[in-house]
């Protein structure tokens, strides 16, 4: 097989690859009917017996225990209350004094787009037919607890970070008549996207108290509009373990099972490109991961604790957590736990992608422009593989040099494959040449330029980030198409350095690559 059959070979597979990944996308099996806003404010279902009604479809259950917990009653899954504004430096938030969930969280240091400076990106929202939300809560066999369905008291209306300060709190207040007393204590930092989340139970009664925390991410599958039919990137559940670093949950797995694991430590999070929410137990915490996927509603992923913890009449105890609610930067996810920014999705070329990152920034840090940035780490990598391509021209000049003697072969021995290839073989050890030299050092680079791709795509640093002229944001497409263009003649340049191939077919071929690449990457970020 000579150098430009294997090279076409791999550039339509390639090409296919991609094509099939966007498809299975978009129309693969099991996709799940998002659910209207109707839908979605279906009522959980409740017994009508005082002290034993049945569990909300979306609270986690309590194996170990054969006494059910108890939910507050609520007219809908999402029930608005009073809402309470959260204002730092990075965020700009909304608690809804119903269950103190996260119901909105709009990142101020990232706007929806270049166009649109003032408007901060939403994270989360519990609006439309997206919803995304972060809830957490206590569950008491027979006992009363505070869920996600309980309507807590604010202080205040709004809280602001003060100038200077370093953190702001929080604090939503519930009481039973029996004399449980629990403060939801949210904690805010200065310039930092983590979250401590507190539940502080006291026991005024006369009985004992004994139950659970639990922390869950609420959201639906994402609309059809909110993705590129080119460009796919993960978002759904993701889960680490002791067992397992990093493991994706997605919708469709949601949909088939319930997950049941008991996990020390770990964390889960929702991801999507460029951002995450993750809820981060203490490393010494045993938590049960669950996953529920109810009919009409949101997906649920979250931890349960494994253990119920007492409190004794006069007692107090603290259930403690940590909500990340922000950008996938590594060095801030690496600060918090070291397996959380494996969320910045390299897939199986993490290996090669990391140092590749490493590289890119520290090459940033020196120039402050991130498509200068790519230009100079392009040239490096092309600087380390120099012998190796120098080795591929030199064998391409070679085939050149013979191509009019291979084309004789070819003309003399007709429908004799045997004999052809014998004769072919018999003149490239007569000219020392060897026919997959010019392509084996290609093969070699390309594990390398698609960790390179990965990263390019990955990195949120390159969100919004201008490089020259009208190219003022590298992780969307060239507006004006030029830097396609400017693609596909390089890729027809390089063509003519290569011997053009014996097979008319295959030389039409490949004069028609550049076309379909350039129409293929005008889609594609512009970094």
């Amino acid at each position: 097989m000579d150098t430009q059959r294997i090279l076409l070979f791999f550039s339509l597979s390639l090409v296919l690859l991609l094509i099939w990944q966007a498809w299975t996308e978009d129309f693969g099996p099991d996709k799940k009917h998002v659910p209207t806003v109707a839908e979605q404010s279906a009522a959980p279902t409740s017994a009508d017996v005082p002290g034993t009604p049945s569990l909300a479809p979306d609270l986690p259950s309590d194996e170990s225990s054969a006494a059910p917990a108890v939910p507050a009653p609520t007219p809908s899954a999402l029930a608005r209350s009073e809402r309470v504004r959260v204002v730092t430096d990075v965020f700009d938030i909304e608690i809804d004094t119903s269950g103190g969930d996260l119901r909105q969280v709009l990142l101020r240091n990232f706007p929806v787009s270049v166009n649109q400076p003032d408007e901060p990106f939403a994270l989360m929202e519990d609006h439309g037919q997206r919803i995304f939300i972060a809830q957490s809560g206590l569950l008491s066999p027979g006992r009363p607890a505070p869920d996600h369905y309980a309507i807590y008291s604010a202080d205040q209306p709004e809280y602001r970070l003060a100038p200077g300060a370093n953190e702001l709190r929080v604090p939503l207040h519930w009481q039973s008549p029996e004399g449980i007393e629990v403060t939801k204590i949210y904690t805010f930092h200065a310039g930092s996207y983590l979250i401590d989340v507190d539940h502080v139970v006291e026991n005024h009664s006369d009985q004992p108290w004994n139950g659970y925390a639990y922390r869950q991410l609420q959201r639906t599958r994402p609309l059809d509009s909110e993705g590129s039919w080119f460009i796919h990137t993960y978002t759904g559940g993701v889960i680490s373990t002791q067992d397992t670093r990093y493991e994706k949950i997605d919708f469709d797995k949601m949909d088939k099972n319930d997950l049941h694991l008991e996990v020390q430590g770990g964390w889960l999070a929702m991801i999507q490109h460029y951002f995450l929410s993750a809820w981060i137990p203490s490393p010494d915490d045993s938590n049960v991961f669950y996953t529920k996927a109810p009919d009409a509603r949101p997906y649920v992923l979250g931890m349960r604790s494994s253990a119920a913890r007492d409190v004794a009449p006069g007692a107090t105890t603290t259930f403690s957590s940590q909500l990340f609610v922000g950008p996938k930067v590594q060095s801030m996810l690496g600060d918090i736990s070291d397996t959380l920014k494996l969320t910045v999705d390299y897939g199986f070329l993490t290996i090669l992608a990391q140092p590749i990152f490493w590289l890119l920034k520290y090459i940033h840090n020196w120039v402050g422009n991130w498509g200068w940035s790519i230009i100079l780490l392009t040239l490096l990598i092309k600087l380390v593989f120099y012998k190796l391509s120098e080795t591929s021209y030199r064998s391409m000049a070679n085939m050149r040099r013979v191509t009019p003697k291979i084309t004789q072969i070819r003309e003399r021995y007709g429908d004799d494959r045997q004999r052809m290839s014998q004769a072919m073989m018999e003149l490239y050890k007569k000219e020392k040449i060897n026919p997959l030299g010019g392509c084996l050092p290609i093969l070699v680079q390309i594990p390398v330029f698609i960790s390179l791709y990965w990263v390019l795509l990955e990195s949120v640093e390159l969100r919004q980030a201008p490089w020259i002229l009208w190219i003022n944001d590298l992780s969307i497409r060239d507006p004006f198409y030029v830097l396609p263009l400017l693609m596909g003649v390089s890729m027809f340049l390089q063509q003519q350095l290569n011997p053009p191939p014996p097979d008319p077919i295959q030389a039409k071929v490949l004069k028609v690559l550049p076309l379909i690449f350039t129409a293929f990457f005008a889609f594609f970020p512009a970094g």
